[in-house]
């Protein structure tokens, strides 16, 4: 974290930078995740599930990758969704100690040109959030409670299935909590633990499981996301649910 500050003082503290954790090698999530203001492109995330705006964004995908199963098509977008999402988000967390703000109703959302999703704009820069050794649920907590069950209803109302979404989350919402915890191992409670901290059901109990293969630890994939039906994307090698997928270049 001290680096990451370090490395935003001296570019100014640019106002353009949301946290100071995204920066070096994240440097990236700070196009992915800005002030709402700043998103000029940007629509209510209400407001674009509601009005239409997300099946349009699905109907321009759809034709970007040839009119293929349209199951593939919105699983494939959900994926732009929820990296752009949980990456910064958990980053911000817990190596800037910043809580962004992450509630679906006050969030805005920019598109590519092909309707994937770009970026998300937040209201403001959030608060402190204390830093705790925790099993994931600490970090990802706001996220189960105040965004994700919203946007996997709208997904699932698309016609996925809201299991297929949730992995879809998990394989996210795994990486980002892994590439903050190295020394650590995997946060593996937030994946086999039935119940949420609340004692409410775990949704992402299951998606993600721990595979030893050619000498390699694999986060592997409960349900396949689909992308082999999509022309032109990769697999995802060996993470992917479906042993017949896990080989295809």
């Amino acid at each position: 974290m001290e680096s990451a500050q370090h490395h935003v003082a001296d570019r100014g503290q640019s106002a353009s930078i949301l946290s100071p954790a995204f920066a070096g090698e994240h440097a990236w999530c700070s196009e992915k995740m800005v002030l709402s203001t700043e998103l000029s492109d940007g629509v209510p995330l209400p407001r674009f599930f509601g009005d239409g705006g997300f099946r349009q964004a699905i109907d321009r995908y759809a034709e970007a990758c040839g009119d293929s199963d349209r199951r593939a098509v919105v699983s494939m977008w959900s994926l732009y969704y929820f990296s752009t999402l949980s990456i910064p988000y958990v980053l911000a967390r817990r190596l800037a100690a910043q809580a962004l703000p992450i509630a679906f109703d006050e969030m805005t959302i920019a598109l590519q040109e092909n309707g994937l999703p770009r970026a998300f704009g937040v209201p403001h820069r959030g608060g402190h959030a204390a830093v705790e050794e925790d099993d994931g649920f600490g970090a990802i907590g706001p996220l189960l409670e105040q965004h994700l069950p919203e946007a996997v209803a709208k997904l699932n109302a698309c016609g996925i299935s809201a299991k297929l979404c949730w992995n879809n989350a998990a394989v996210y919402l795994d990486y980002a909590l892994r590439l903050t915890r190295p020394a650590e191992g995997p946060d593996l409670t937030v994946f086999v633990r039935g119940c949420l901290p609340d004692g409410g059901v775990n949704p992402l109990c299951g998606s993600v499981r721990y595979v030893e293969e050619d000498g390699e630890r694999v986060a592997r994939r409960k349900i396949c996301c689909l992308r082999y039906m999509l022309p032109g994307v990769p697999s995802c090698g060996k993470p992917c649910a479906l042993p017949s997928q896990r080989n295809v270049q």
